[in-house]
């Protein structure tokens, strides 16, 4: 009865185990998919852009175009839009150098926390799951600030000439907020998500190892297999 017993709780340990190993390995693909989210994010010039007006006529039709952390590209005649900026040198626009630094400060920490992956190969997988959880709050962290800076910076020179002299802080006049800002927004809520998942993944990992396992290093991780 004893060793029935025992078998059974091996058997439920294993199972415990295998999905320990599926979430874990959800987790590292969110976690990578999230890094290539941030990328876009940072390089893309549509964060904010012009409305749908109906132009009557009677006047020089307003700009329309969209401006991002490093680049304003308007709408000209021809198919290519005309971008200026400088994002070949990650140079931001003037007004947006706060939210430009803190959205790469962010990218740096979600891409240690894939580089951190490679660890477990080598350490125990309750300190990588938590060194990466804090990775990922502090780009989580840097992101919302990031989102909270950029509006308070729209009173400036480039916001004015794409969305009309109604422009101030918070306040995007003719424009309105685009893809990439709304996807920063969400990344905030990913980075929350993922650091949290990562934490309860660190808290449960010495509970899932066999009892042999505890003592020693531990490398059968859950992302080895």
């Amino acid at each position: 009865m004893q060793r029935h017993s025992s078998d059974v709780a091996r058997l439920y340990q294993t199972e415990f185990i295998r999905s320990a190993r599926a979430v874990g390995m959800l987790w590292a693909v969110c976690t990578l998919c999230f890094a290539i989210i941030e990328v876009v994010i940072l390089i893309q010039p549509s964060w904010v852009g012009t409305r749908e007006l109906h132009y009557r006529g009677g006047g020089p039709a307003p700009p329309t175009g969209t401006l991002g952390l490093f680049e304003v590209c308007m709408e000209m005649d021809w198919p290519v839009p005309e971008c200026r900026g400088s994002l070949r040198t990650l140079t931001p626009l003037p007004a947006f150098q706060s939210p430009a630094v803190l959205v790469c400060m962010s990218l740096t920490m979600v891409w240690a926390s894939v580089g951190c992956l490679c660890l477990f190969r080598f350490c125990n997988a309750a300190t990588v799951y938590k060194i990466c959880a804090w990775l990922q709050l502090t780009a989580g962290f840097c992101l919302a600030l990031a989102c909270v800076l950029f509006p308070d910076s729209w009173a400036c020179a480039e916001m004015r000439a794409l969305c009309g002299d109604r422009v101030s802080s918070f306040s995007p006049g003719n424009c309105s907020v685009h893809w990439a800002y709304i996807l920063a927004m969400l990344g905030v809520l990913d980075a929350g998500i993922l650091s949290t998942l990562a934490f309860v993944l660190g808290n449960r990992q010495d509970a899932l190892l066999p009892e042999d396992a505890k003592d020693g290093d531990v490398t059968g991780l859950l992302l080895a297999a």
